[in-house]
């Protein structure tokens, strides 16, 4: 493989990672921000749930920025703008200044994520064999590092502004060098003459295709609320359920992301010896079932291997219909993909204030039955998987 390949490759891991340690690593002191702000379940709930419109408008206008400046270019700057955002988001003094800090963190989240994932499938497409996967264990791997160093500034009682400072330092050098490993210049859908004219792409989708498109992108936000419920609610349920540390507290969102890690790193080997739809499938009936004992049986370490179950069991899903949608015959290069990644984003929009106003009608506890109900409506949505006839060759 060419060096600026597999140069390329470690540039996309980097971005990942960076993606995922930085908005991670503020999860765990959301306690303390809650406390501080004094608002109720719901109302952080809402706040919380608020932030992912900022990423449903602005991922409308990633397609065209990617066709324009490129996924290399797009991806590194937005990752960046993302990271300097944690600053507003650690210490904002009201929740509507917070709720508008993460609104704006997601919307940068949402071009980074897209403009990424655009990049990762063309150095794919150049390794000739699936490694999305892998490149999502890097963000998992990031999430995981970003939940420790934060459960760890919590425990120490590092102050929120410290913590800030320091991940945006840090993580946004790293973000610039990131940089300079990217493929050069724009980005083009590689096709072979021969199909370029049964490829093109169409003036109007064909229903069975948008249907196609919508259940993808469902699927991918039933994953989404399952993974957004432990990393916005996994320390506060933790916290308020059981007696524990904060650190202790933090391990909820932990569990579910190292089991995601571990998930994303063999799913590419998975996804090629049985498939896209039967490994989704198995993932998603393990989410329920771990979860949906979790809820049973309330104790730290039920609640802490439910979530792993469900980390282990989402880990597929999002780049298995990232790629579904890439796929599809007859979409502008990135629309696909650009449409299911937007849509993925109700599942982190709807979860967090679903989630809260169960808790304070009910309990935290029985809010959380959300989960594996959620993973069971991504178990229908499962055939989406399976390609058309007239799709694209896969390189798997």
């Amino acid at each position: 493989m060419p060096k600026e390949v597999v140069r390329a490759r470690w540039g996309v891991i980097l971005l990942f990672w960076l993606n995922g340690v930085a908005w991670s690593s503020i999860l765990p002191r959301y306690p303390e921000i809650k406390a501080a702000l004094e608002a109720s379940n719901t109302a952080f709930g809402i706040a919380v749930g608020l932030g992912p419109v900022g990423g449903l408008i602005a991922g409308l206008f990633t397609a065209r920025l990617v066709r324009r400046f490129s996924s290399a270019t797009v991806a590194t700057t937005t990752l960046l703008l993302g990271i300097l955002t944690l600053n507003a988001v650690a210490n904002a003094p009201t929740l509507a200044l917070f709720a508008a800090s993460l609104a704006t963190m997601a919307a940068m989240d949402a071009i980074t994520d897209i403009s990424m994932n655009a990049h990762g499938l063309r150095v794919q497409k150049l390794y000739g064999r699936t490694i999305l996967n892998s490149f999502h264990g890097w963000w998992s791997i990031g999430a995981v590092c970003g939940g420790i160093l934060g459960s760890a500034a919590a425990q120490v009682d590092m102050p929120l502004w410290l913590q800030a400072v320091l991940a945006a330092v840090v993580f946004g050098g790293m973000a610039v060098f990131a940089r300079t490993l990217l493929l050069p210049g724009k980005d083009q859908a590689p096709v072979d003459e021969e199909a370029a004219a049964e490829l093109r792409p169409q003036r109007r989708i064909p229903a069975s295709l948008w249907l196609r498109l919508i259940a993808l992108g469902l699927l991918g936000a039933s994953v989404g609320l399952v993974e957004e419920s432990a990393a916005s609610w996994g320390a506060i349920y933790m916290d308020g359920m059981f007696e524990v540390m904060p650190f202790v507290a933090g391990l909820a969102f932990v569990a579910l992301q190292g089991a995601q890690m571990i998930g994303r790193f063999t799913g590419d080997a998975l996804v090629n010896r049985i498939g896209a739809r039967p490994a989704v499938t198995l993932g998603v009936s393990v989410a329920a079932l771990g979860m949906g004992l979790a809820v049973a049986f309330p104790h730290p370490a039920s609640t802490i291997v439910g979530f792993a179950c469900a980390g282990w069991g989402i880990a597929t899903g999002i780049p298995s219909a990232m790629h579904a949608a890439d796929e599809l015959p007859g979409m502008a290069h990135g629309s696909g993909l650009t449409f299911v990644t937007w849509l993925m984003r109700l599942g982190f929009f709807a979860g967090p204030p679903l989630i809260g106003i169960v808790g304070d009608t009910v309990s935290l506890r029985w809010a959380l039955i959300v989960v594996p109900i959620t993973a069971l409506i991504a178990l229908a949505l499962t055939p989406a998987l399976t390609p058309p006839r007239n799709a694209r060759p896969t390189v798997l």
